[in-house]
C-alpha cells in the first residue's frame, strides 16, 4: 500500500531537518581542504562544499536504501523503498534513484542561478515547486512519485507488526 501524501511529505520535512545536520559534515570537509590548499576564493569554496555535500549525502541515501530500504525519517513513518517485485535496491538502482530525487530542488535551483536571483527567491520557488511535484504524486496510478516511477521503485507502508 501507498504511504499517504501527508505521511510521505511528513517524512520529506523530518529527512530536510536530519540532512540540514548532516551538512554540517560537508560543509566543515569543503572549508578544511579549502583551507589546507590554501584557497581563499569564495566560488570556488562554495563549488567545494556543494560537490562535497553532494556526494556525502549521495552515500547516506545510498546506504540506507541499500541496506535496509529505509532512512531514519522512513523508519519513524513506517515507509520503507523498494523495487517494483518487492526487493531492497541494489546499489547501482539507488544511486540513479538518489540523481532522480535530485527532481525535488535542482529545476528551480538551475533556473535561479541562471537569472541570478536572491536567494529567499530562489529558496521560495524551490518550496513551490516541491509543493506542485508533490501534488503531481496524485496523478500517478498508485499515487506514487514519478522518479519513483521512472526508476522502479516504489515507497510501500511498512507493516507495524514485521519490521524486518
Amino acid at each position: 500500500m501507498t504511504p499517504s501524501l501527508a505521511r510521505r511529505m511528513a517524512c520529506f520535512v523530518y529527512e530536510a531537518f536530519m540532512l540540514f545536520g548532516l551538512g554540517l559534515i560537508p560543509g566543515l570537509i569543503g572549508t578544511a581542504v579549502m583551507a589546507i590548499a590554501g584557497r581563499t576564493d569564495p566560488e570556488v569554496a562554495e563549488a567545494a562544499v556543494r560537490v562535497f555535500a553532494f556526494g556525502f549525502y549521495g552515500l547516506y541515501f545510498v546506504w540506507f536504501w541499500v541496506r535496509r530500504g529505509q532512512t531514519l525519517p522512513m523508519q519513524t513513518w513506517h515507509i520503507r523503498l523498494l523495487t517494483r517485485r518487492g526487493s531492497l535496491l541494489r546499489p547501482a538502482h539507488a544511486v540513479a534513484r538518489y540523481f532522480a530525487c535530485w527532481v525535488w530542488v535542482a529545476p528551480p535551483a538551475l533556473v535561479g542561478s541562471i537569472l541570478h536571483w536572491a536567494p529567499a527567491s530562489t529558496l521560495v520557488a524551490v518550496g513551490a515547486w516541491i509543493v506542485v511535484y508533490a501534488a503531481l504524486s496524485r496523478l500517478h496510478p498508485e499515487g506514487q512519485f514519478w522518479h519513483d516511477a521512472l526508476c522502479g521503485t516504489r515507497l510501500v507502508m511498512q507493516s507495524w507488526r514485521n519490521k524486518a
